[in-house]
């Protein structure tokens, strides 16, 4: 018997002539996730992935399962056609699923069909021959077993298994195009930018950093959080840190203090956009969810993107904050996320912010900034580190 992994891949079936791009990109990012493990088979076949292993289970899925556009993982154990070695394996496969015994049912999928017998007929002998074999805690559940060991006979041989892993589902990372995630270092924009690689995006990161006024213990988070995002993406994540000081001090001198936020988010948007554009990203990604705070209402939504032509994929729009904090949770960001360090979001922070902002009166007041020369020269001083 050989010990295989066998992975599913969900939607990406459903992809019609480009279906083998996505597959391929599938294996290969399988490869990538482990690529520093002994050296091992990833072919794709009949629908699903195989994975060879080499009794190390427990290190190669818990990687896959990071690996998005993986629906789901099965051990199987690969065999021989009689009668008497698949009953071997599924015992095996029975005692590992279930080591306490309870309920279960034999389901078999003949795919050779030159072998003498039927599928039922396959699964009925399989099964007598367990309960050889098995004390009473075991029995047989033909509607609502607890687990199902499945027997699926090919030309080369058998294949049996009976526990289904959840992997992290979505597309192929890299399937999607490249965006540019900006990245605050709060709750919202590294589950942003997971959520968008779950969709095959591919990310790089823009941070605003505000020194003095903002310390290297922000900056550690931002980088923190950068490597959750990067082991998900199966591959280093660029992180551009903008210097951003002088632009809020000149906001804060020469324009209306509730329009702060929203002049922020403008000058941002601009950077990103343009920093966008250097690296080949399509997008912009953010962590906005309406309504969540000032800058996040439809009107200044719109009042912020109107000084950009380039798409901003907003993830967490219709999202409540709770289903927010739980899948920053689940990825092990959340901790990072709620350090008390100050992002340049927090400082110069308005004491009553504009709501509903409006396009003409926030570029009345730019008419006071010199915009092209702050751009300028916070680009000029933007540092890029490659998080792995």
């Amino acid at each position: 018997m050989g010990n295989l992994l066998l992975v599913r891949y969900g939607e990406l079936g459903l992809k019609g002539k480009n279906k083998i791009k996505f597959i391929n990109r599938l294996a290969n990012n399988i490869k990538k996730a482990l690529s520093d493990l002994p050296e091992r088979e990833v072919r794709a076949t009949w629908g699903r992935i195989w994975v060879q292993t080499m009794d190390d289970e427990y290190l190669v899925i818990p990687r896959l399962q990071q690996v998005f556009g993986i629906y789901s993982i099965s051990p199987v154990l690969q065999t021989g056609k009689s009668l008497d070695q698949i009953t071997e394996a599924a015992f095996s496969v029975l005692k590992a699923a279930l080591p306490a015994g309870g309920s279960f049912k034999i389901e078999t999928k003949r795919a050779d069909k030159t072998y003498p017998l039927q599928s039922i007929q396959i699964s009925q002998q399989v099964a007598n021959n367990l309960f050889d074999r098995l004390d009473d805690s075991y029995h047989a559940d033909m509607h609502h077993p607890e687990r199902v060991i499945d027997i699926e006979l090919r030309e080369e041989g058998a294949y049996v298994f009976g526990q289904v892993i959840a992997g992290a589902k979505g597309l192929p990372v890299g399937s999607s195009g490249k965006a540019l995630l900006l990245l605050s270092g709060g709750i919202d924009s590294p589950v942003a930018g997971w959520m968008s690689m779950k969709r095959g995006v591919t990310l790089e990161a823009i941070h605003f950093h505000s020194f003095p006024f903002t310390g290297q213990q922000s900056k550690e988070k931002v980088l923190d959080l950068c490597k959750i995002l990067a082991k998900w993406q199966g591959a280093p994540i660029k992180l551009h840190i903008v210097h951003f000081t002088e632009i809020q001090k000149a906001i804060r001198e020469h324009t209306r203090e509730d329009y702060t936020i929203t002049l922020m988010r403008r000058m941002m948007f601009r950077l990103a956009e343009r920093l966008a554009q250097k690296r080949g990203a399509l997008a912009l990604v953010t962590g906005e969810s309406i309504g969540q705070v000032a800058s996040q209402t439809l009107e200044s939504m719109r009042t912020i993107n109107d000084v950009i032509d380039l798409p901003v994929l907003r993830p967490l729009v219709a999202m409540d904050k709770e289903d927010i904090v739980k899948i920053s949770q689940r990825i092990e960001a959340f901790d990072i996320s709620i350090r008390p360090y100050e992002d340049c979001c927090t400082i110069f922070l308005p004491a009553y912010p504009k709501i509903r902002p409006s396009i003409a009166e926030a570029e009345e007041l730019e008419d006071k900034l010199d915009i092209e020369e702050l751009l300028t020269e916070a680009l000029a001083k933007t540092e890029t580190i490659i998080i792995e």
